[in-house]
């Protein structure tokens, strides 16, 4: 079941994060970000166990443009669908408060492919949105891809 997040799920969000981030495949974020931000996010609850199972965030980076990112679902919950719905809800929300560009740094370009999302080059992003890659392990030799869709155009 989809839900915004509360306050409750930000160490099960945590947790979920640092899963990945221990592979290398998403940035974690401190416990205080979540706190921080944790009007962004939506969580996917298991109906049965009423476990929260995935996460997701939009984040709001100026007038026209939002980013999906911390999208994730426990590994054993893979495979379900949870991400498009997760990915497909910020979306939503994006388009409710009149954004025209998403935009996702991934290491599963095919699945914002299958979103809509097209490659560009990192370059093409605003300045703005590297504020947290400066916080980066990686940083400045990120080896996301970057991936948008134009809201406007059907995908």
């Amino acid at each position: 079941m989809l839900k915004k997040a509360k306050i409750k799920d930000v160490k099960t969000i945590y947790n979920i994060l640092n899963i990945y981030g221990q592979q290398g495949v998403l940035l974690s974020r401190p416990l205080s970000v979540l706190y921080e931000n944790i009007r962004n996010f939506y969580v996917y609850e298991d109906e049965k166990t009423k476990k929260v199972i995935g996460c997701c965030s939009l984040q709001f980076c100026w007038e026209d443009l939002a980013e999906i990112r911390s999208l994730a679902v426990l590994p054993e919950f893979t495979r379900q669908k949870i991400g498009t719905i997760l990915a497909n809800e910020a979306l939503n929300e994006a388009k409710q408060y009149g954004i025209n560009k998403v935009f996702t740094l991934t290491y599963k370009p095919d699945f914002f492919d299958k979103l809509g999302f097209r490659i560009i080059e990192k370059t093409k992003l605003p300045l703005k949105i590297w504020a947290d890659c400066i916080h980066c392990l990686k940083f400045p030799d990120c080896d996301e891809t970057a991936m948008t869709l134009n809201l406007n155009q059907s995908p």
